[in-house]
């Protein structure tokens, strides 16, 4: 089986490739010649990934799958939520995203948040949904080195560590990608 990831990241294909079966092979959007920006203007984290897969499948015709992450901050109604990554603006920088979020929780108590993703896979014409979720809490400042995005703030539930202070395995085994993927990897286990 060959699926296409709607992504360009290769860091996130290459993680991917390594948790699926031999029998399935991943291709990039570079792969399939789609060098485009796919447009992620739904209002929800489901909204962005069926965008991302449609958008393949109507205009490459390949069966594939797209994921969408937010972080949902519960003192911040949900926000970022969506707009995570262009929070502090469309440049998507991860330093002045954490910045804007530990400035508007300076005062808060409330702390807990939650990582979202959610992955659409589009499988001889049907559409598929697989979400996970990490739950934690935002800290008082950033830590650790490993990861990206809000890893240096957010604290897994019932860890110290922050994900960007985790080892990779241990971080895949219980963050929001992680768990969107094994459900996807058993999904597509069962129909080879």
């Amino acid at each position: 089986m060959q699926l296409v990831f709607a992504s360009n990241n290769e860091n996130k294909i290459k993680e991917i490739q390594q948790l699926l079966p031999v029998t399935i092979k991943i291709l990039s959007l570079t792969d399939i010649g789609c060098h485009e920006e796919i447009p992620e203007t739904a209002a929800t984290i489901e909204g962005n990934a069926i965008l991302k897969a449609d958008y393949v499948t109507a205009n490459y015709g390949y069966d594939c799958f797209a994921d969408d992450t937010g972080l949902e901050v519960e003192a911040l109604n949900g926000e970022p939520g969506v707009y995570s990554a262009r929070y502090a603006g469309e440049q998507k920088n991860s330093d002045d995203n954490m910045t804007k979020l530990l400035d508007a929780l300076a005062n808060e108590n409330n702390r807990n948040a939650q990582f979202k993703t959610v992955i659409t896979l589009n499988l001889k014409g049907k559409q598929y949904l697989f979400t996970g979720i990490a739950q934690g809490q935002i800290t008082l400042a950033k830590s650790g080195n490993q990861g990206f995005g809000y890893d240096p703030i957010f604290q897994p539930l019932g860890f110290k560590e922050t994900f960007a202070e985790l080892a990779l395995e241990t971080k895949n085994e219980i963050s929001h990608r992680g768990k969107a993927t094994q459900k996807l990897i058993d999904f597509l286990e069962t129909e080879q």
